[in-house]
This record gives structure tokens, C-alpha cells and sequence, in this order.
């Protein structure tokens, strides 16, 4: 059960860097240092980037469930 749990929390720690990494910056901070800072003319956020938001909480909250458990499993 452990090294399942350190599994899910490993392969969900990465898609989650995937993940954020696929967000379009807000403004300002490192997004603009590297060229994010052109904003295009579109003006609500889509549905793709709904569902990216989406699929990334829900990601999130699995990894959280996992850490909690795994380590309640270890103490």
C-alpha cells in the first residue's frame, strides 16, 4: 500500500508541473521575463483552459489525499 501511495504521489507530482506549467500567465513575474507577456486579443478565458483548470484541481486534490494518507500509513 505504501509503495503504491508513493507511486500515485510521484506520477501526480509531475503531471502536476506539466500541468501548471500549461497555464498562460496572469501578468508580470517570470511569464514576462520570457515573452509571455504578449496578451492576445481574446477576452474571457476559454474552455480548454476551464477544463486545464479543472483537471488541475482535481489532480491536486488526489495528490493532497495522497500525502495525508501516506502519511498517516508512515507514522
Amino acid at each position: 500500500m505504501d509503495m503504491a501511495l508513493s507511486v500515485i504521489v510521484i506520477a501526480t507530482s509531475l503531471l502536476l508541473v506539466l500541468l501548471i506549467l500549461l497555464h498562460r500567465g496572469k501578468g508580470g513575474g517570470l511569464s514576462n521575463l520570457f515573452g509571455g507577456g504578449v496578451s492576445s486579443s481574446l477576452g474571457g478565458s476559454s474552455i480548454a483552459e476551464k477544463n486545464l483548470d479543472r483537471l488541475t484541481i482535481a489532480l491536486a486534490s488526489l495528490w493532497f489525499v495522497c500525502i495525508v494518507l501516506l502519511g498517516l500509513r508512515l507514522k
